[in-house]
C-alpha cells in the first residue's frame, strides 16, 4: 500500500509555484497528440521514430553527437556498429539500446520499477561493464564519476535504500494520479536516479530511459510518440545539468526549477512527437 505521507509530499511539490499549471499544459498537449491523424494506423512507425530521436538526444546530453540519419541507420541495421568504437560511439550505443528497451519495460515500470531499472541498465551499460556489474546497484568499493556537477555520488552502501525510495515514489504516483500529475512523478524519479547514480556507468542514459517508459506507462503519452529526451536537450546540456543541480541542492526553489524544466521539456517532447506524426503522415521521415 502506498505511503500516504509520500503522496502528500508529492502533492506538495505539485503546489510549488507554476508547477500545476505547466503540468496541465503538458496534459492538454499530450491529449491532442494522442488523436493525431497519423496515429490512427501508424502508431508503431511513429513510436519507432520517437525512439530513434530520443536515443540521439539522450546521447547528446551525455556529450555524444551523431547525425539523426546515422542513428536511424544504426537502429534499423542499415549501418554496422564499429568494432572498435570511440567513447562517443559507446555512449550512442548505450543510448540506442536503453531507449529501445523502454518499449519492453513499459508494462513493468509502475508495478516492478526496480526490475525495469535493472533491465534498462543492462541495455545501457552491458557493453561498458563486466557482466557481473550490470543490472545491479553499486556495492562497496564501486564508485561513480558521472554527473559530477551534481556533487559526489552517494556512498554505495546507501544506494539500495535510495532506490527503494524511488520505487515508492513510482508506486505512490501510480495510486494518486488525480492528485499528482504524471509530469511531477516522472520528474522526481528522473532526478533521483541521476542524483543517486546507482550504477557505475550509464546513469544519465538510464534516468532518461526510465522517464520515457514512465511517461508512457502513466497514460500521459500512451502511444510512446513524444520524445522526452529531445525535450530535455532542447535547451542544451548546460540547462539540463543546471536544473538537475538545482534539484540536488534540495531547496524548494531548486526543486521547483527542476520540475519547471521537466514540464517544459515534456511540452517540447509532445511537440516533437507532433512533428514525427506530421512526417509519418507525409512519408517524409528521412
Amino acid at each position: 500500500m502506498p505511503d500516504s505521507r509520500l503522496i502528500e509530499q508529492l502533492a506538495a511539490l505539485t503546489d510549488l509555484p507554476g508547477v500545476r499549471e505547466r503540468a496541465e499544459s503538458v496534459r492538454e498537449a499530450a491529449a491532442r497528440l494522442r488523436f493525431h491523424e497519423a496515429l490512427r494506423r501508424r502508431v508503431a512507425e511513429a513510436a519507432a521514430e520517437s525512439r530513434v530521436r530520443g536515443a540521439g538526444a539522450s546521447a547528446r546530453l551525455d556529450g555524444a553527437q551523431l547525425p539523426l540519419q546515422a542513428v536511424r541507420d544504426l537502429v534499423r541495421g542499415a549501418r554496422d556498429w564499429p568494432t572498435d568504437p570511440d567513447p562517443a560511439m559507446r555512449v550512442v550505443r548505450g543510448a540506442v539500446t536503453a531507449t529501445a528497451e523502454t518499449e519492453h519495460v513499459v508494462g513493468l515500470v509502475r508495478t516492478a520499477p526496480l526490475q525495469a531499472l535493472a533491465r534498462l541498465h543492462v541495455a545501457a551499460a552491458g557493453h561498458l561493464l563486466a557482466p557481473d556489474a550490470v543490472g545491479r546497484p553499486r556495492v562497496d568499493g564501486e564508485t561513480c564519476d558521472e554527473l559530477v556537477d551534481l556533487g559526489p555520488a552517494p556512498p554505495a552502501g546507501t544506494v539500495s535504500a535510495r532506490l527503494a525510495q524511488v520505487s515508492e515514489v513510482v508506486v505512490a504516483g501510480a495510486s494518486s494520479v488525480h492528485r499528482v500529475p504524471a509530469v511531477v512523478v516522472a520528474a522526481v524519479v528522473h532526478a533521483e536516479v541521476a542524483v543517486v547514480r546507482p550504477f557505475a556507468r550509464g546513469n544519465g542514459l538510464v534516468a532518461r530511459a526510465f522517464e520515457r517508459a514512465l511517461v508512457q506507462a502513466s497514460g500521459l503519452d500512451p502511444t510512446g510518440v513524444a520524445v522526452p529526451e529531445a525535450g530535455h536537450a532542447a535547451a542544451g546540456a548546460a540547462a539540463y545539468l543546471g536544473a538537475l543541480t538545482a534539484y540536488a541542492e534540495g531547496s524548494a526553489a531548486g526543486v521547483a526549477l527542476w520540475l519547471g524544466h521537466c514540464a517544459d521539456a515534456l511540452l517540447a517532447a509532445v511537440q516533437e512527437g507532433e512533428r514525427i506524426c506530421d512526417a509519418v503522415r507525409l512519408g517524409r521521415l528521412t
